[in-house]
């Protein structure tokens, strides 16, 4: 190929991942969020550390996940019919500056040396009840800022950031925990909070006709687990997410006591795992950017899931440190492709005055069913072996993604336009 033609089909290339970028409220909301994600993956890592340095339990792990993400299960949907009844750029405002002053508590708790793990448990149930409002806000608010033909980039241009502070945020709270503590990792995301308001603020924006749907609350509920359950497409991919949640995401809740029972490696190390896993991610967030229209999605979503299941179920057996890098960085891979798919096919095929309703489905099937399975596995660990239930979840998540694949037919056949 003559370096001219190899030249414009780069651009070419770059042009298609990035194309949401041209839409001045995402670029604003593009950069805000990367500062602030890079913080709130500090903020994971040190946390979970903090835990497993407390307790030394798997158990315990998996209890305050639990406690951090239920909430997103049980009002998940409530937030879902939030973002379809109020101004989505001013819910997002409101949750993210509840997520800061969560992490102003936690911070000083912690600096002052007086935290306790009932009192992180607490506060991990207090940004669970926000994010169950921010995430279905935030992620039903992207079709505003670029448009519904440039929602599918933006959202896996949204996952790409999320999974490059995956990359940078663990790795750097890693050494800050090793030599300053884990209460510094709090102090940086509270101050990281301020660069995705500052976005928020800075856009300019057409005001948003709102058109809440009539009735009550419950009947607005009822009508987004209708259309979910007799749309054929919505209804398996939704399933696939919940047995994913249920016996592979998990694992993440387990990961410092991978680190610091199995491998025994110290909080740097726990840092590397996470960033090789944000690595894998965020190649599968800009393939998905990368693509044109959601024809193979389904399929996408499917191979997946079945890899994460069989890459869970060797990760599960490693016991070499470089190895499990290697497979967790095919984890974040295989996760964030899923991910990506199935939430681009969901707005795609949403209509819009239930679209804040279908992105809570989607989160609460995401973010709220994975603390129940981190907590089965947690305690499961402790009575039958952290390997045995990490390689039992990767088999159980291999065969829900083989089911999923033998009904794509079916679905096509029902839904023609289905992709």
């Amino acid at each position: 190929m003559e370096p001219a033609s190899a030249l414009h089909a780069f651009t070419g290339a770059a042009g298609r991942t990035l194309r949401a970028l041209r839409h001045r409220n995402f670029r604003l909301f593009f950069f805000g969020q990367l500062v602030s994600l890079i913080g709130s993956w500090m903020q994971s890592l040190a946390q979970g550390w903090l835990i497993w340095r407390l307790t030394h339990s798997t158990a315990m792990l998996g209890l305050v996940g639990f406690f951090q993400f239920a909430p997103v299960l049980l009002l998940g949907l409530f937030g879902g019919v939030a973002a379809d009844r109020f101004d989505r750029h001013k819910l997002v405002i409101v949750t993210q500056a509840a997520l800061l002053a969560q992490s102003v508590i936690l911070a000083a708790l912690t600096l002052m040396n007086v935290i306790t793990v009932w009192e992180i448990m607490a506060l991990g149930a207090l940004l669970g009840v926000v994010n169950a409002f921010d995430m279905p806000g935030r992620q039903a608010f992207l079709v505003r800022m670029v448009g519904r033909e440039d929602v599918g980039n933006a959202i896996a241009l949204n996952s790409s950031v999320f999974n490059g502070a995956r990359v940078v945020g663990p790795a750097l709270a890693g050494f800050v925990v090793e030599r300053w503590g884990e209460g510094t990792c709090f102090a940086i995301n509270a101050v990281s909070f301020l660069a995705v308001l500052a976005s928020l603020f800075a856009m300019r924006l057409n005001k948003q006709e709102i058109h809440p749907p009539q009735g009550s609350t419950w009947a607005h509920l009822r009508e987004g687990f209708v259309y979910a359950w007799r749309t054929p497409q919505v209804r398996h991919l939704l399933g696939l997410l919940f047995a994913s949640s249920l016996f592979a995401l998990p694992y993440s809740f387990l990961l410092p006591a991978v680190v610091g029972g199995l491998l025994g490696r110290d909080a740097s190390s726990l840092g590397i795992l996470w960033a090789f896993a944000g690595v894998g991610a965020l190649a599968g967030a800009l393939i998905i950017a990368g693509r044109i229209g959601t024809k193979g999605l389904g399929l996408q979503s499917g191979l997946a899931a079945t890899g994460f299941g069989v890459t869970l179920v060797a990760f599960g057996l490693s016991s070499n440190f470089y190895l499990s890098c290697g497979l967790t960085a095919i984890l974040g891979f295989c996760m964030m492709t899923q991910l990506a798919s199935t939430n681009t096919l969901l707005q795609y095929l949403a209509p819009e005055v239930l679209r804040g309703r279908v992105v809570s489905l989607y989160v609460i099937t995401f973010i709220g069913v994975s603390p129940i399975g981190g907590l089965a596995q947690g305690s499961l660990a402790k009575a039958f072996g952290l390997r045995e239930v990490l390689a039992g979840g990767g088999v159980l998540a291999t065969i829900t993604g083989l089911v999923f694949l033998a009904t794509i037919p079916w679905v096509r056949r029902t839904m023609p336009e289905a992709a």
